[in-house]
């Protein structure tokens, strides 16, 4: 279902859950998907306890062989010039979730998100947010609300230490992503683990 298929890969800055997240892009690269990585400015140029943001980037190119879309010039064709089939935010912060649920697109990784959604095609969030439960709950809940965009299961983390905590099952990744596909949300989407 992925061979063939042009897939955007939006990254955001949760860096705690890029080890997570790029063994998935290694699978799509490996199923056959050509894989355009799109970045907001903080993956690329924030460095974290999590990582070197060169050493991120350059793990990133040797997975797929396309160019960085880092920014709004670059992002921009992915409408109707360079339409995509699919294009997937994981991890998408809670920065990025309220961006986007309030229509502004200030990085390469939201315009890419909003082009996917003009042309009619899917939008496949894996969250990772403190404040999930809290103020950003109701920017998750107008994003699954609205038509073509989709979500990888989630569930609290840690409900003791951060009980507002919500992230992505990154490992349902694939099959959350071959759901989108076909329009259909991956269920149950609320697990009992992040």
């Amino acid at each position: 279902m992925l061979k063939g298929k042009h897939i955007g890969f939006g990254l955001t800055g949760s860096h705690c859950t890029y080890e997570a997240v790029y063994p998935q892009i290694e699978k799509l690269v490996q199923l056959g998907a050509k894989v355009s990585p799109f970045l907001t400015y903080t993956v690329e140029h924030t460095d974290t306890k999590f990582g070197d943001s060169d050493d991120w980037m350059t793990r990133l190119q040797s997975i797929t062989a396309e160019p960085f879309v880092n920014s709004m010039v670059k992002a921009e064709p992915f409408g109707p010039k360079t339409p995509l089939d699919l294009m997937i935010i994981a991890p998408i912060t809670g920065n990025s979730i309220s961006k986007f649920a309030n229509a502004m697109t200030d990085s390469p990784v939201l315009m890419g998100a909003k082009s996917t959604l003009r042309n009619g095609k899917p939008v496949l969030l894996g969250i990772s947010t403190n404040d999930g439960l809290g103020l950003n709950g109701v920017n998750i809940m107008r994003l699954m609300a609205t038509k073509n965009i989709f979500f990888i299961p989630y569930g609290q983390d840690d409900f003791k230490k951060k009980p507002n905590s919500l992230v992505a099952d990154m490992n349902q990744l694939i099959p959350a992503a071959e759901a989108a596909l076909t329009y259909t949300q991956l269920q149950p989407v609320l697990t009992t683990e992040g």
